[in-house]
């Protein structure tokens, strides 16, 4: 029987053979940077060309839902959409990377990193840095309302987790033009 763990590490060689750039954000990164939690689906941020899509959409047949309209549309109105893994029911959420600086930095800061939270095996794959996780939930909360504590405990064990480590030039820099200073500044006096 395959597992969440098995149909991520499918997906990743998939996107490592095609060569699309790509990074694992959401809770699956917070995890990693920070405290693990269980999670329901993963998030990735993909550069998928649209060139590359019926390829992409093939070299998953047969694992996962894949439907290359569905996400041709996604695509072009700069939207995420969605694989599900058959024999799991888990999902995958993948968002375009936006072509604004700070999103193609994002991408471009990625590391390497071991996912465990699956359980039985790590999967090597590309992750969103400690920083721009942090940003990206913090981006999340604010648009939430502001009242997830989901959220707001995974900031919480990645400043915990990651504390003097973090590049808090680098928070300070970006956070006043994503919207979320107030709330960095709240997050980091604990």
């Amino acid at each position: 029987m395959m597992t969440p763990a098995d149909a991520l590490k499918r997906l990743v060689e998939v996107l490592d053979r095609l060569a699309i750039p790509y990074m694992v954000g959401g809770s699956v990164a917070s995890s990693i940077h920070g405290i693990a939690r269980p999670t329901m689906d993963v998030d990735l941020v993909a550069a998928l060309p649209p060139s590359q899509v019926d390829r992409f959409a093939a070299e998953l047949r047969g694992d996962f839902y894949a439907d290359p309209q569905m996400i041709r549309a996604a695509l072009a109105e700069g939207r995420p959409f969605n694989l599900i893994h058959y024999a799991s029911a888990f999902k995958f959420d993948i968002f375009p990377v936006l072509p604004d600086p700070y999103h193609q930095l994002q991408l471009q800061r990625r590391v390497m990193a071991e996912a465990t939270q699956f359980g039985e095996v790590a999967i090597r794959c590309a992750v969103a840095t400690a920083e721009d996780t942090v940003l990206a939930k913090l981006e999340w909360y604010r648009a939430g309302g502001e009242t997830s504590e989901r959220q707001w405990n995974d900031l919480r064990g990645m400043v915990r987790v990651r504390g003097p480590l973090l590049d808090l030039e680098y928070l300070r820099q970006w956070a006043p033009q994503l919207g979320v200073e107030d709330l960095l500044e709240r997050l980091l006096a604990g």
